[in-house]
């Protein structure tokens, strides 16, 4: 493979190998731009700014002792602090990467020891358990003001080595020179670093603008999904870097939605739950509107959105009386309801990480703009497939990118072969041997179909599949999304029913959405264990239930569920910090409530659905 072939080719008209070669590009082109922001542009770096931080973070690093090849450890909510770091680390050669902020001090020991990092850049609050790794780190770095045990990334910058060459040393980086670590969620074993070079992310900023996210200077996006996860870090930081588009950071991801309206992106990406979340709120919303004549409104005009996406979706396109009440719609409700949302400059949405319902998809399709669900890993350098804007279908994942192969295994296992593909696990080479075979074809570990014009279905993790004790093979997250598409009280549904004579459900509710409820049923004074057993809530639950099951062959249909006393959050026991479901410890931590669902003796938590 020559230069020319993972060369990225710069608005400014020059082809270049690197991430730091790009970013020097990108500065060039817009000094005085707005580079980076937090909402509410509280703080603002122009890439004039940007550069010079750059330049100072990365002579300060050369003075504690980093080197071209060594690991820097980050740990920080989404700020422009990461930015700045992570920059200034690709730019000497060194290889910086994050962690999860929800990581135990266990959690961190293996991290580190894998990585063997000798400098962390980290928050106040983190310090705890970081030391309490029992790791041997060289330098503790803090952003947010002095503390003991650690120097500031303030003085860092004013203690820059003398003899320190910053151009010298972004222009003598490589395009196989190793640029991050991704670390797998590890909810199957040891947590494994995934290892991207400057190729690997080049060729995968190619993809994303040919392909889903067309995005230049004049853009702008929104990073509040953790770093550590390859979504945040290649289409938030490192499209920044190589397209410019102008990214404003959320510290708190809970705080999206009302960060929106602020950064007013013209492109956004959302894990499914996101866009549920989204959903949701619009749901609320509604459903507490004072005025019966504006509610009543508002849910017919998104109905009426609805239904015009779906006509489009069969082909046929819409009746003369559908497009004028649409007209109507988008008039009077639709429009604004995307610049309530802050989505109304939207150009470019997107949805991967976990499959999405596709009546979420039509939702959103119903209010006018179009959301691409793409699917990828961390080994593939984030996306690997996606679905045209102008194309959308529903249930499908897309076609491969640019320069990626994509073919089925016998078991129906998608394997995927390119240049986007990592070269390998960190110090791991019996799992990358496991995972690449020696035709450098990455198995993902996804059960898959591709139609007939080389769309991809993604039908479930291999190792996730419920074989029932009648032999049935089903897929979980088809059941799950079917539950979670009927009601937008139900948070996260829970599959269960391996080597079990019917599919049962462990289902938790969303927190603000029952909130929301518990005024309506004048209950406000409840805890969420208690709400879980209100009759009005379990008859909701139950009715979504039963909806989803109607979307469901006879297999797949729930016939008992119950409810949990407790909300999942990110990062906890039940769930990834992309919001992905841990299944294994939640059949560990909820033993008693699965038991229960096949008892012949129904408790009063179980609900059958009949």
């Amino acid at each position: 493979m020559t230069k020319m072939d993972i060369g990225y080719a710069h608005e400014s008209g020059k082809t270049v190998y690197t991430v730091p070669a790009a970013f020097q590009e990108t500065a060039r082109l817009r000094p005085h731009q707005i580079a980076l922001r937090t909402a509410g542009g509280t703080q603002e770096l122009t890439w004039r700014e940007y550069d010079r931080r750059v330049r100072a973070v990365a002579a300060g690093l050369a003075a504690l002792g980093v080197e071209r090849g060594d690991t820097v450890g980050i740990m920080l909510t989404n700020r422009p602090e990461f930015n700045v770091v992570d920059t200034a680390a690709l730019h000497m050669g060194a290889t910086p990467f994050s962690i999860y902020n929800t990581s135990s001090s266990e959690q961190i020991t293996h991290l580190f020891t894998n990585a063997g990092n000798k400098v962390v850049v980290t928050e106040k609050v983190f310090l705890d358990r970081i030391t309490a790794a029992g790791v041997s780190i060289d330098h503790l770095i803090v952003v947010d003001g002095p503390t003991d045990g650690a120097v500031t990334l303030e003085q860092v910058e004013a203690a820059p080595a003398t003899d320190f060459d910053f151009d010298a040393a972004w222009r003598a980086v490589e395009p196989d020179d190793l640029a991050t670590l991704i670390y797998t969620s590890g909810t199957t074993g040891p947590s494994k670093g995934v290892e991207l070079t400057h190729r690997n992310l080049l060729a995968q900023i190619i993809a994303l603008v040919n392909g889903p996210l067309q995005v230049g200077l004049d853009d702008r996006a929104v990073s509040y999904l953790p770093s550590a996860h390859v979504a945040d870090r290649v289409t938030g930081h490192v499209s920044n870097l190589l397209t410019g588009v102008q990214i404003t950071t959320v510290a708190d991801p809970r705080e999206i939605a009302a960060a929106l309206p602020d950064a007013r992106p013209t492109a956004f990406f959302g894990v499914p739950r996101v866009w549920q979340k989204i959903k949701a709120g619009i749901e609320a919303k509604l459903a507490t509107e004072p005025s019966p004549v504006k509610r009543a409104l508002a849910h017919w005009a998104i109905g009426i959105g609805v239904d015009a996406a779906r006509a489009d979706l069969t082909g046929k396109g819409r009746s003369p009386l559908l497009a004028t009440q649409h007209k109507i719609a988008e008039t009077l409700v639709l429009s604004k309801l995307r610049e309530a949302l802050g989505l109304d400059q939207l150009k470019v949405a997107s949805s991967g990480a976990a499959p999405i319902p596709p009546d979420t998809l039509e939702y959103f399709l119903g209010l006018g703009f179009t959301v691409s669900e793409v699917w990828g890993m961390s080994e593939t350098s984030g996306m690997c497939t996606f679905t045209e804007l102008d194309k959308p279908r529903p249930g499908s994942v897309g076609r491969a990118v640019d320069g990626v192969e994509l073919r089925l295994a016998d078991d129906g296992e998608v394997l995927v072969r390119g240049s986007i593909i990592t070269r390998g696990y960190r110090n791991m080479p019996d799992k990358t041997a496991e995972a690449i075979d020696a035709e450098g074809w990455l198995h993902t570990g996804d059960v898959g179909t591709l139609d007939a014009d080389g769309y991809l279905r993604i039908v479930d993790r291999k190792k996730e599949l419920i074989i029932t004790e009648s032999g049935k093979n089903i897929a979980p997250s088809n059941i799950e999304n079917a539950m979670t598409a009927s009601s937008s009280l139900i948070g996260q549904a829970v599959a269960i029913g391996d080597a079990k004579p019917y599919i049962a459900a462990l289902i938790a509710l969303d927190p603000d959405v029952v909130a929301v409820r518990a005024k309506q049923l004048d209950a406000t004074a409840e805890d969420i264990a208690t709400l879980a057993t209100h009759p009005g809530i379990v008859e909701e639950v139950r009715a979504a239930v039963q909806a989803g099951n109607a979307r469901l062959s006879r297999a797949e249909q729930i016939k008992r569920f119950t409810i949990l006393g407790t909300t999942w959050e990110p990062g906890g026991d039940e769930l990834t910090p992309k919001m992905s479901l841990k299944r294994v410890p939640i059949a560990a931590k909820y033993q008693a409530e699965i038991e229960a669902l096949y008892a012949e003796d129904i408790s009063d938590q179980v609900v059958s659905i009949t």
